[in-house]
């Protein structure tokens, strides 16, 4: 309890940092030589990243790379991700390079509804409260005008308000469900704003209609708020060949692959545990792309794992089959993003990256990053059905344990001539290094 402390975000950054470096650090100086060498020197850009969130002390930084010879509906992309995982964009690059030679990546956006709730407890006669929603509907976008006078400008807006009756699962229990489309913003700021004069409308006009009864005027308005679960906001990624132009050096009998490939796959559709590490290295590129372009990689995750088990049990997001010797591999995403709003016109990483994407809209982000997905899905089975997953990833990671180790340049030259030939792991190279020092 000596740790609590009152008015620490009224604190500057240079108060907050000492007060963590005397209280956790016991005053360590090197501490906070650490914790400033990561500040920007551009005080200007270092404020726009100060005030992006509250109590900030410093950057964190990850790595901001790129995957290149992504094609996408005839279309060449170099795609930017951010990501510490050491294998994960190698083997974007290593995919796209795969499929530009075989016609390259396909994808449509099916729908782009998003959704938001009121939730609220009514304690009456359904068909009293039926009556009263479609009396007061039209108010429901009157008094959301001001709200939606732009969004409809550029074609979005309210899409529908309707009553869903919930009573057999919680008593009393109703909820408004509204669908919005919100164009080339996330629109999370809209919905919210639009849900929350639905809910004053309801706190209202309750009181005032006539046909209820003293309780049923008693409405309560629990929370209005919009859904990171959009299913009916999806894209689909595909990629297809000829099953005997998928041969190359690492799939010399293509016939054999696509047997495994698919086996691989429907083991993920009816296995759980496994469908949980499939789907995470589809959300591996997924996410790393998102987090470049600025959205919401939390509210992305949240709903794609909801989609995945949407039909009662938790399975692949992705698919295969062979049809008239024709290999295809697809997936549906629901994906809500944005390329304007929010970081997108603040960060300027976030502007770097939607420009080298040549600024998409919101539907071409959507089928560029369940593309970024598909492709890492693919270099995953590809892997796991031919030489194992830890051949690529552990040469990829061996960089992060020779800096680990401070290797020298003589050090690291010899332990990649080592492991050419012998069983790469941690304690192998440890052992190595150790071995070239003694």
């Amino acid at each position: 309890m000596t740790h609590l402390v009152n008015g620490f975000s009224k604190l500057s950054k240079e108060e907050k940092l000492n007060w963590i470096v005397t209280t956790y650090f016991k005053g360590d100086t090197s501490v906070k030589k650490s914790i400033t060498s990561y500040w920007n020197t551009d005080k200007a850009l270092q404020k726009l990243h100060d005030e992006f969130i509250e109590n900030t002390i410093t950057n964190f930084y990850l790595p901001l790379g790129v995957a290149p010879n992504f094609v996408i509906n005839d279309k060449v992309y170099t795609l930017p991700m951010v990501i510490e995982e050491s294998s994960v964009v190698a083997a974007a690059s290593n995919a796209a390079k795969y499929w530009s030679a075989r016609g390259g990546f396909k994808a449509t956006v099916r729908s782009t509804e998003k959704i938001g709730n009121v939730h609220f407890i009514y304690k009456g006669d359904k068909k009293r409260l039926q009556q009263f929603i479609a009396t007061v509907h039209s108010k429901f976008y009157s008094q959301t005008e001001h709200i939606t006078r732009n969004m409809k400008k550029r074609g979005g807006g309210i899409l529908a308000v309707e009553l869903i009756d919930k009573t057999d699962e919680l008593e009393n229990y109703y909820q408004l469900h509204a669908t919005f489309d919100t164009k080339d913003s996330m629109g999370a700021n809209f919905i919210n704003s639009c849900l929350e004069e639905f809910a004053a409308v309801l706190r209202t006009e309750a009181p005032l209609y006539e046909l209820f009864t003293k309780e049923e005027k008693q409405l309560q308005v629990v929370m209005a708020i919009l859904s990171n679960y959009v299913p009916n906001c999806l894209v689909r990624a595909e990629v297809s060949c000829k099953v005997e132009d998928l041969k190359s050096k690492e799939i010399p009998d293509p016939v054999y692959f696509v047997e495994k490939f698919i086996q691989a796959v429907k083991i993920a559709e009816i296995e759980p545990y496994r469908a949980v590490t499939h789907n995470k290295g589809i959300m591996n590129g997924v996410d790393a792309v998102v987090l470049a372009t600025g959205n919401d990689f939390r509210a992305i995750e949240a709903g794609v794992h909801a989609f995945a088990a949407k039909d009662g049990k938790y399975t692949s997001l992705s698919h295969a089959e062979v049809e008239d010797g024709i290999f295809r591999f697809w997936m549906d995403l629901p994906l809500a993003l944005g390329t304007v709003g929010g970081l997108t016109s603040l960060h300027p990483m976030v502007k770097f990256a939607l420009e080298l994407l040549e600024k998409p809209t919101a539907n071409e982000l959507m089928m560029i990053i369940a593309v970024a997905g598909l492709a890492q899905n693919f270099a995953a089975l590809k892997s796991l059905t031919t030489t194992g997953i830890q051949q690529g990833h552990m040469k990829m990671h061996l960089m992060n344990i020779l800096n680990q180790l401070k290797a020298t340049d003589e050090e690291r030259l010899r332990v990649k001539v080592h492991f050419e030939t012998n069983t790469l792991t941690h304690s192998a190279v440890v052992d190595f290094v150790e071995k070239i020092r003694s």
